[in-house]
């Protein structure tokens, strides 16, 4: 009897470990997908910025130089 009891012991634990691995390949399959989908969009944020920082050097590049070095005007410091 006790050898029979500790087969189906085993075979209990190894059952709920079957399970368990189960469950971590759908978590980790789950993960991996969130981590596809956020590297996406940290891929189309950095894009954006690179955009948006080329269309503020264009304008930069755009205004006069004299308004970028002229002298602050005598009622500025007053």
């Amino acid at each position: 009897m006790a050898y029979s009891d500790t087969i189906d012991q085993i075979a209990e634990r190894v059952d709920h470990l079957l399970l368990r691995h189960e469950e971590l390949q759908r978590t980790n399959a789950l993960l991996t997908q969130q981590v596809q989908a956020l590297s996406l969009e940290r891929d189309q944020l950095k894009s954006r910025l690179a955009a948006a920082r080329a269309r503020v050097d264009a304008l930069i590049e755009r205004l006069p130089s004299s308004a970028t070095t002229a002298p602050a005007s005598p009622e500025a410091s007053a």
